[in-house]
């Protein structure tokens, strides 16, 4: 294992315990922790350089949350003109993106995309109609002239 990868690896367990603290005590001494983590990979990372990366992601929330992981990062998203809102430009080292930010971006994806879903259907059910199952699918087109 390189030194970069215990680097990232030690980065991934103090922020688990930040996320995970009880006090704020907990909380500031692991985010102080995980900044000089982030200082000596990104010290490390001078190997890797930087490379400009387009990401289409599927919507806006998907966007406010990358987004937002960048930023926790010090990579700053942008995008170019006339590119669409849901295209997100980083300038990042590979082995950083692939190894933290986009692990990550990946699994709150999915948490959020679940939740999401979930909401979605309690509230349809609960205001609207109870019945939230798929329309029926039919064997053929009966009236349709």
């Amino acid at each position: 294992m390189s030194i970069e990868d215990q680097l990232r690896e030690r980065l991934r367990k103090v922020e688990a315990l930040y996320f995970g603290a009880a006090t704020a005590g907990e909380r500031d001494a692991a985010g102080a922790a995980a900044e000089r983590l982030k200082a000596k990979l990104a010290e490390a990372g001078r190997g890797d350089p930087p490379v400009e990366m387009k990401l289409s992601l599927p919507d806006q929330w998907s966007v406010k949350l990358f987004i937002a992981l960048c930023r926790r990062y010090g990579i700053r998203p942008f995008r170019y003109p006339r590119q669409h809102a849901t295209t997100v430009m980083v300038k990042v080292s590979r082995g950083f993106f692939d190894t933290v930010v986009w692990p990550q971006f990946s699994g709150l994806h999915a948490d959020m995309s679940l939740y999401f879903a979930q909401t979605t259907e309690r509230l349809i059910r609960d205001a609207i109609h109870a019945d939230t199952a798929d329309a029926e699918t039919r064997s053929e087109r009966a009236g349709l002239r």
